[in-house]
């Protein structure tokens, strides 16, 4: 039998398409709400776009700090091969550290007493430079130029640094090449090595706790910048390895920073020191000379300065050659926290006491901090 089709009223039509609305519009923004919650996370972020990122934050960094870094020249008179005189002339970097210009380098770079020393801005502006203070225990040094209105550098926290950090050094690569800027990252941290200029070992220094990176530093970059992502100042370049490619130092900016304020305040670096020589125990040290201990400072000759300087502190507290320094106060010397930075976070007067590794057994000596002697 043919059934009559059932015809529905407009009311009920009215309620279906209202029915039908409501679902569309809550399923909508349910499927929205899934989306960003879920869905916009699986997005992928392309290689490419990483590196526009990476790319735009260098270049905003270069910007921000390159008004703040200088480029250092000296010119000096020296006897030549033949007797007679020529003229000698040498490059670094410095940074920027009060509008009133002073600038904090290398001490390597105005090692000469008598060069003469001038300052070039990043805008090309030429002064004549005055060292100010040459660190006598760190490579630091700071020299002043009569100018005002420069921009200083922002000097960021060296103790929080992790290996693979993104960085930045600038400076004047090769004498040549002002304000050149390269990227890489921190490679190791905590390194101790002996720098030398002077090629035959006459003129060498025991450098600690330093920044190891692959920003390539050349020739001409001594004493310029390190800086973060933020555009901050956290290491100052100083030294690259000879022999190894991609292998730089920069001194972390926390081990400055109290030479800093003094220089600021006093016109001169305040630095407290004991008057030792030492090298930072390894495990292939412990190994090599026999050492009962895999960390510490061994009191030792470096070939061409004295393990204990005479007349220093630690010469008046009884401190010998072949001594291991293990703790300054209740810190231990490791890997992370070297002698000289411990020593560093005390002011000069203080008494601390240290924990001595000596012909098997472990003694305290309390030790006054002098002032370290000018240089």
């Amino acid at each position: 039998m043919h059934e009559e089709p059932t015809t529905m009223s407009l009311a009920t039509v009215k309620r279906f398409l209202a029915l039908a609305l409501a679902i569309g519009v809550v399923s909508g923004a349910l499927g929205g709400a899934l989306y960003v919650r879920y869905g916009a996370a699986q997005i992928p972020v392309t290689k490419q776009q990483v590196e526009v990122q990476e790319s735009s934050a260098a270049i905003n960094v270069v910007k921000q700090v390159s008004p703040s870094v200088v480029s250092i020249t000296s010119t000096s008179t020296a006897q030549s091969f033949f007797g007679g005189d020529q003229t000698v002339e040498g490059a670094g970097t410095g940074i920027i550290i009060t509008s009133g210009g002073l600038i904090m380098t290398n001490k390597h770079v105005v090692a000469d007493t008598g060069a003469s020393y001038t300052v070039f801005t990043s805008t090309g502006k030429q002064y004549a430079a005055t060292v100010v203070a040459r660190d006598p225990i760190n490579d630091l040094a700071f020299v002043k130029i009569n100018a005002s209105g420069l921009k200083p550098v922002t000097l960021g926290d060296s103790s929080n640094l992790v290996v693979g950090q993104s960085v930045i050094a600038i400076g004047n690569a090769l004498g040549q090449f002002q304000n050149t800027a390269t990227t890489g990252i921190i490679s190791g941290l905590g390194r101790p090595i002996v720098a030398d200029d002077s090629g035959d070992g006459s003129d060498s220094e025991s450098l600690q706790d330093l920044i190891q990176t692959d920003a390539a530093i050349n020739p001409g970059n001594s004493g310029g910048p390190l800086v973060n992502l933020e555009g901050q100042v956290i290491g100052i370049n100083t030294a690259v390895s000879g022999s190894g490619q991609n292998i730089g130092f920069a001194i972390p900016i926390n081990e400055v920073k109290s030479q800093v304020s003094s220089v600021e305040s006093q016109g001169k670096i305040v630095q407290p020191y004991i008057g030792v020589e030492y090298v930072p125990i390894t495990a292939d040290l412990a190994s090599q000379d026999n050492l009962p201990v895999t960390q510490g400072a061994y009191i030792s000759s470096n070939g061409t300065n004295p393990a204990i300087v005479s007349g220093s502190p630690a010469d008046k507290a009884g401190l010998k050659s072949g001594d291991i320094i293990t703790k300054v106060g209740s810190s231990s010397v490791d890997d992370s926290h070297s002698l000289t930075s411990l020593v560093g976070q005390h002011k000069v007067g203080d008494t601390i006491a240290l924990t001595i590794l000596r012909s098997g057994k472990s003694v305290v000596i309390n030790v006054t901090l002098a002032d370290a002697p000018s240089n």
